[in-house]
């Protein structure tokens, strides 16, 4: 079963940008779909479409970056007793708890050359997004450290942090010929017990939000239309996956599944991060 090319806007020839509604699924399933939607663009003949879309994990899930080898003992250990889940993304980077919190990720083809120019622009939308709710954001300025094995312990150009210091959202980068998968989480309301438990310090002290998570996608979603640098010459068009794209994705989901047993298998293909 073949999927369909991207829907033109009417006259222009320019195709929209697709936001796939709010899904809810495991955490191998999540990364699946980020892969292949990157993976599509780069197989559809031009014009192809940016996708956008937000995401929840249906348990607590650690991510660890692709090619990630800092793999602490205990999180398999908490594996084993089904505290969390362990998957791994396709994007670089440390790991991530994906609990009290929202997961976005862009994919743009054809996105600017120059990696740091992208996470730059990639990101605007969210530091406008909660500038426009009385919490603005700024760009972290550290140098990743491979000593740390959690993304949230260090604030770099790819992440995005509060006046005082506390990180909101990280982000990591995947390229492919020049189409970019940019993913991060944003969070929202961390449970302190679990991330003591998993990287043995308490998580970021961030400014409590004013909104419901919920109307904060509406938020961001308001942010993205008007501030996305390719967004305002483009038609949004709302399309779930349709059953061909899950056939599709369902390939690409054993790749990114983790175990105890597999936490130290470490794939061959190189993620690319700033």
């Amino acid at each position: 079963m073949s999927v369909a090319p991207p829907a033109l806007h009417p006259g222009s020839g320019i195709p929209g940008l697709r936001l796939i509604p709010t899904l809810e699924l495991e955490g191998c399933r999540q990364m699946a779909i980020d892969a292949w939607l990157l993976n599509h663009s780069l197989e559809v003949d031009p014009p192809v479409e940016p996708v956008l879309r937000f995401y929840r994990w249906s348990r607590p899930t650690l991510s660890l970056g692709f090619h990630q080898r800092l793999i602490e003992p205990h999180w398999l250990h908490l594996a084993e007793q089904g505290v969390l889940q362990l998957v791994r993304r396709p994007s670089g980077g440390r790991a991530v708890l994906h609990a009290g919190e929202l997961t976005y990720a862009l994919i743009w083809p054809a996105a600017p050359a120059r990696r740091r120019q992208a996470y730059q622009l990639a990101c605007e939308w969210l530091c406008l997004g909660f500038a426009a709710i009385g919490l603005p954001l700024v760009s972290g300025s550290e140098t990743a450290s491979g000593r740390d094995s959690s993304c949230f312990a260090s604030a770099t150009a790819a992440d995005l942090i509060h006046p005082c210091g506390a990180k909101r959202i990280g982000s990591a980068q995947l390229w492919r010929r020049g189409h970019l998968l940019q993913h991060g989480s944003i969070l929202i309301d961390p449970p302190g017990e679990l991330w003591r438990q998993v990287f043995g310090m308490a998580p970021p002290a961030l400014p409590p939000l004013p909104l419901a998570i919920e109307e904060l996608e509406q938020v961001f979603l308001l942010s993205a239309r008007r501030h996305l640098p390719f967004a305002a010459s483009r038609p949004w068009q709302t399309r779930e996956l349709s059953m061909a794209e899950w056939d599709a994705v369902d390939a690409w989901e054993p790749r990114y599944r983790l175990s105890p047993e597999t936490a130290y298998c470490f794939p061959e293909a190189a993620a690319s991060e700033l």
